[in-house]
């Protein structure tokens, strides 16, 4: 029988036993609605849509999914938990599994609650339902994907202090990947071909979530994040059998 399920159900609820939980909802929600309003112009743009909001979410990710994954596996290195963890009957791969999707429900749980915004949206006008939704489902694969990253990085090392700098140095060129400013660089100072240049911004998060944002649910979007996902929980296991 798998162990999955209760080792999610121990991951999930061990997050609201702490006030942290509590202070990361809160401050996400206040981080991602302020930007909306005050940098994305939201009252200004007379447009009834929610595009100002999941504008700055990659951004502000680059922070929060490293905050809420720093701890899945340097925490258990610290206490020493981890050894107890491996002497049950589970096996490598169903512990990073329960440990991610638990961490991944919780950030859709953050996500989620940010549905007030949703509903001012169709108080003020006639939204389209569909580019929202969108926008959600590429917001929450856009989350697993910083988070598979953050927990291959706390796979590493004991100290979670590490585990955050590290995640939001990767996850802060993941995103820059996708800017010009970047691709300019590697084509005129490094003098890269066009085409590697291209091929690198294509791991951007930014150019595959901005088709969310716009509506367009692209199954390479939808590949991309989750194989990124996988790949990442992948090498998670080998680091923890090595």
């Amino acid at each position: 029988m798998s162990q999955i399920p209760p080792l999610f159900k121990r991951e999930f609820f061990g997050y609201f036993r702490s006030p942290v939980a509590y202070v990361f909802l809160v401050v996400f929600l206040m981080a991602s609605v302020g930007c909306a309003f005050f940098l994305g112009g939201f009252f200004n743009a007379n447009i009834a849509s929610l595009e100002s909001y999941f504008a700055f979410l990659p951004w502000l990710f680059i922070a929060f999914v490293p905050a809420a994954g720093m701890r899945l596996w340097s925490e258990e290195k610290r206490s020493g938990t981890i050894e107890l963890l491996f002497t049950l009957p589970v096996t490598t791969l169903e512990a990073v599994l329960a440990k991610f999707l638990a961490a991944w429900a919780f950030l859709c749980l953050a996500i989620l609650l940010s549905c007030p915004m949703v509903l001012t949206v169709a108080y003020l006008g006639d939204p389209d339902w569909g580019v929202i939704a969108s926008s959600y489902l590429g917001c929450m694969l856009m989350a697993g994907a910083y988070l598979g990253i953050c927990s291959l990085t706390s796979a590493f090392t004991k100290n979670q202090v590490i585990s955050f700098v590290i995640s939001v140095f990767v996850c802060f060129v993941m995103v820059l990947l996708g800017w010009s400013v970047f691709t300019d660089f590697l084509g005129g100072y490094l003098a890269l071909p066009a085409w590697l240049g291209d091929a690198v911004s294509n791991f951007s998060f930014k150019s595959h979530f901005d088709g969310f944002v716009k509506g367009i649910v692209d199954p390479k979007d939808v590949v991309f994040f989750l194989s990124l996902a996988g790949f990442c929980l992948f090498l998670n296991v080998l680091v923890l059998e090595r």
